[in-house]
């Protein structure tokens, strides 16, 4: 029957009705997701009657070089949402693709980064994100995020490697990784081997191909002087002697000069700590001009996609390896072979490795949401209790500083003009200590 509703009970229905009319329910659960900016993202895919309650956004460089790499990446997080029914446990969940790049850079530029990660941590409907794609990205957007209301949000990267984003160690920075977490609280994982790692398997790489004198070169960024670093030490442990460490001009018009003074070092091995986007074609044609067919050219996962090697650099490409945090598709077993397939027939070929990283980065988001109370912070720390077994990736876990267990580094090699996988190699953990 009806009665006379007090003076409490009409603040209450008030407060509660204020609280849906700003888009949450109880316990922070967001009613109807907020779309992010169409100036950064892309439209909301989503499948799900009505709207979703949260979103799942991922940050990656769409323009540039590796704009086959990364736009692969967000068909394989759709693909995964898609087939999860755009559902986490109880909630539902969309999914917009964020780019954190210019077309008049052709990568990803700081601005970008910077206003992503504000845009992120202002819509609450953001329950997580999956990215970045390159290092230095990252370093911009973890604080920003980790200090956003009600979290922090989460970060899960399926590409990042720079070593003092968890962790420290030699190649590092001064206050990192703490500076990144102002808070106090972790809120970034990544399922991929860090640098310390990289660097470790290029050394063996190094030594297996005979090289006894190697002649190490990065491009001035915390990615590539970071594994540049983790590389020489590693080297150096394994008795290789290191006849220089230079930092290069990435955008230089030249490099025929560097390449003869290489040549004249007589170093057997060089090693790129770059990126592709950066000149890297041009890079490795003056070298390969300078050194000779028998010199090795090794590059770390910046050069990534090796097709964009090939094409940038033509038959001066041949016989250079590019290493890559993860395994080859070939090696997948059990649900990666069977993602790698299934999604190499929706895109027309096969699927990039990092497209499987980027599918299993959402299957992770997916779980830690689906545990939480539908909050950020809930999220964030469910992230960190990452427990997978026999996943797309096989079986790992994730560590306290937000590292994968599972470390394999696979060595691409361009082989008459194609990607071949020469060898995967996963170093001992004494060696990627002195990395």
């Amino acid at each position: 029957m009806r009665t006379r509703a007090t003076a409490g009970a009409l603040i209450a229905l008030v407060v509660a009705l204020a609280v849906v009319a700003a888009g949450y329910g109880k316990a922070g659960h967001a009613a109807k997701a907020q779309v992010l900016p169409s100036s950064s993202c892309g439209p909301l895919v989503y499948s799900g009657g009505g709207s979703p309650q949260y979103i799942i956004a991922s940050d990656l460089p769409l323009q540039g070089a590796g704009r086959s790499q990364t736009v692969q990446m967000t068909k394989a997080i759709a693909f995964v949402l898609k087939k999860h029914n755009f559902k986490a446990g109880k909630y539902t969940v969309g999914y917009q693709s964020c780019d954190d790049s210019t077309a008049q850079a052709g990568k990803w530029v700081s601005a970008k980064c910077s206003a992503n990660a504000q845009a992120y941590g202002r819509d609450q409907s953001v329950i997580g994100v999956i990215g970045t794609f390159n290092s230095g990205c990252a370093e911009i957007e973890i604080p920003v995020l980790n200090r956003a209301s009600n979290g922090p949000v989460g970060m899960i990267s399926p590409a990042n490697t720079y070593v003092g984003l968890t962790h420290g160690g030699p190649g590092t920075a001064a206050g990192e990784p703490g500076k990144y977490y102002p808070s106090g609280k972790r809120n970034y994982i990544r399922i991929v081997a860090a640098d310390d790692f990289q660097g470790a398997a290029d050394a063996l790489l190094a030594k297996s191909l005979g090289v006894k004198k190697v002649y190490v070169l990065n491009d001035k960024e915390a990615y590539g002087a970071g594994v540049a670093t983790n590389f020489a030490n590693a080297a150096k442990k394994l008795g290789i002697q290191v006849a220089g460490n230079e930092a290069i001009d990435p955008k230089a018009s030249s490099y025929e000069a560097l390449g003869t003074k290489i040549a004249q070092s007589r170093a057997q091995g060089i090693f790129i700590g770059s990126l592709i986007c950066e000149n890297g074609g041009k890079l490795i044609k003056d070298l390969r001009a300078a050194v000779g067919p028998r010199t090795s050219i090794m590059t770390p996962d910046g050069f990534t996609p090796v097709s964009a090697v090939i094409r940038d650099a033509g038959t001066a490409a041949e016989g250079v390896t590019t290493s890559v945090a993860g395994l080859p598709n070939e090696q997948l077993k059990g649900a990666g072979k069977a993602f790698a397939l299934q999604f190499g027939k929706t895109v027309g070929g096969s699927a990039d490795p990092y497209a499987v990283y980027a599918a299993q980065a959402a299957e992770v988001m997916l779980t830690a949401i689906s545990k939480s109370n539908g909050s950020r912070a809930a999220v964030t720390a469910n992230l960190f209790k990452t427990k997978v077994t026999n996943g797309i990736l096989g079986t790992f876990s994730i560590n306290s500083n937000g590292d994968t267990s599972s470390n394999p580094v696979t060595v691409y090699r361009v082989r008459g003009g194609k990607q071949t996988t020469f060898k995967v190699i996963t170093p001992p953990t004494s060696l990627v200590k002195t990395a």
